[in-house]
């Protein structure tokens, strides 16, 4: 636990109780503090009984509360503030996050006593973000440097172990952190990519960027690794670069400029310097990176690693011995010649077309609940696939935007599963990457791809599972 300080003998909020809000709660009692907490729903309140619990939604309760601490789930602006954030506005009442308290912590006189200070990695883009973490995490471990992950992703930041010498702490951060963090301090900031996703949560594309770029804008990172792909890395690499900000522009595709750069072309990872490559890393023989939307993000984990001082021969053994995340284009099996694929993070249509770019004769299992503009525009990359099982909320209006693409509406991801087996043939590849969210028929995506996984594997000769 990353114990929060500075709050010694006062109240402060706590609102939503889930996985970071219970870890909030705990790092400020061991610091001193008396969190009074709330949760809309009663079974929370009702697992978080060690602590005080108080209706935040109503008027009593504020008069000596110093800060309320938001988990990320729960709206603070769009679409419409939660009453308890419109209660502490109210109230005069700071408004803050978890992320926020884990920057406040490096404030504390221990940090004075490192030989070697920890460093912080902090990671966001609308797709990849936790592969990136997850690989510069496995890279750093296989090098024996000590190592922690999360925010977003695995472990809540306040959850974490307490730092140690020369430790790194890679933290994936959603927009949702990054937007209402009034504390940001990483020693290297990594923007991926932007795709449009959470709109309704930052009124529009403009505030889901204006909440990414906070990774850059909101602290002075020692170091910037920008994806290039798109025109809003291009956008935050000129800013970054006019204000004398260090950066490492990032590629899947190209080489562009001068400065250090990273980049991927025709399956070969390269890095340039002062006008002149000084390493190369093959990619093509690596299944736990398929597509170039993986090769952005091993550019990425390169170019971190290379920040904190390892040798291009150390990250290319990482990226070798690295097995792949769980839902993000996981093999999940080979049976009967062919390849069921999970991809069941793939929520959004910018994460799915990346997905369907990576294989060919597909049969794809898509559908959910919709997000904005539907399939329309993976139009270009239909005839990769042989035929397409639809699901959820979103089956007809897929079916009705496939055009020629064959098609069978499946409702359920079991019957999908049960139909694309039946038709498959050696060769053929079974892709899970809904384009949608899995909640109309999932608590979570995690959920779904788990589901799709014992679905492969019933009854099944496997021959491949990792």
């Amino acid at each position: 636990m990353i114990v929060v300080r500075g709050y010694e003998g006062k109240r402060v909020g706590v609102l939503g109780l889930g996985r970071s809000g219970l870890a909030t709660a705990a790092a400020l009692q061991a610091g001193g503090a008396v969190p009074v907490c709330w949760d809309d729903n009663k079974a929370a309140r009702d697992d978080a009984n060690a602590f005080e619990i108080t209706d935040l939604t109503r008027d009593k309760g504020w008069a000596d509360l110093v800060a309320l601490i938001v988990s990320p789930g729960i709206p603070h602006l769009f679409p419409q503030p939660h009453k308890a954030v419109q209660n502490a506005w109210r109230h005069g009442v700071v408004v803050d996050n978890d992320i926020s308290l884990f920057f406040q912590s490096f404030t504390q006189p221990e940090w004075s006593m490192y030989d070697h200070e920890p460093k912080v990695v902090c990671i966001t883009g609308s797709n990849g973000k936790s592969t990136t973490a997850a690989l510069i995490h496995h890279i750093l471990s296989a090098a024996n440097r000590p190592t922690q992950i999360g925010g977003n992703f695995g472990t809540g930041a306040l959850d974490l172990d307490p730092l140690i010498d020369n430790e790194v702490v890679i933290l994936e951060l959603s927009s949702y952190q990054l937007e209402l963090a009034r504390t940001l301090a990483p020693d290297i900031s990594v923007f991926l990519n932007l795709s449009p996703d959470h709109l309704d949560r930052h009124g529009g594309i403009g505030g889901y960027l204006a909440a990414k770029s906070r990774i850059f804008t909101a602290c002075a990172p020692e170091r910037a690794i920008v994806g290039m792909d798109q025109i809003e890395g291009c956008f935050l690499e000129n800013r970054l670069v006019q204000t004398g900000t260090p950066v490492i522009r990032i590629s899947s595709s190209k080489q562009e400029g001068d400065g250090w750069q990273v980049f991927s072309k025709k399956g070969f990872l390269a890095e340039w310097r002062k006008g002149r490559q000084v390493a190369s890393i093959d990619l093509r023989d690596m299944p736990s990176l398929p597509g170039s939307h993986n090769r952005q993000n091993a550019c990425a984990a390169f170019a971190v690693c290379r920040s904190l001082g390892l040798a291009p021969k150390v990250i290319d053994a990482g990226l070798r011995s690295y097995a792949g995340l769980q839902h993000r284009c996981q093999k999940v099996a080979e049976i009967d010649g062919v390849t069921y694929i999970n991809d069941s993070k793939a929520t959004n249509v910018d994460a799915a077309g990346k997905s369907l770019l990576a294989f060919s004769n597909i049969r794809w299992i898509a559908g959910g609940q919709m997000k904005d503009g539907g399939i329309k525009p993976l139009a270009d990359k239909f005839a990769r696939i042989t035929k397409a099982y639809l699901i959820g909320e979103a089956a007809q209006e897929f079916a009705d935007a496939l055009g020629s693409t064959e098609f069978e509406i499946c409702e359920t991801l079991e019957k999908a599963v049960a139909a694309a087996k039946r038709d498959s043939e050696k060769g053929d590849i079974v892709l899970l990457a809904p384009a949608c969210a899995s909640f109309d028929q999932f608590k979570s995506f995690e959920e779904r791809g788990e589901t799709f996984e014992s679905l492969v594997l019933k009854d099944a000769n496997v021959i491949f599972h990792k």
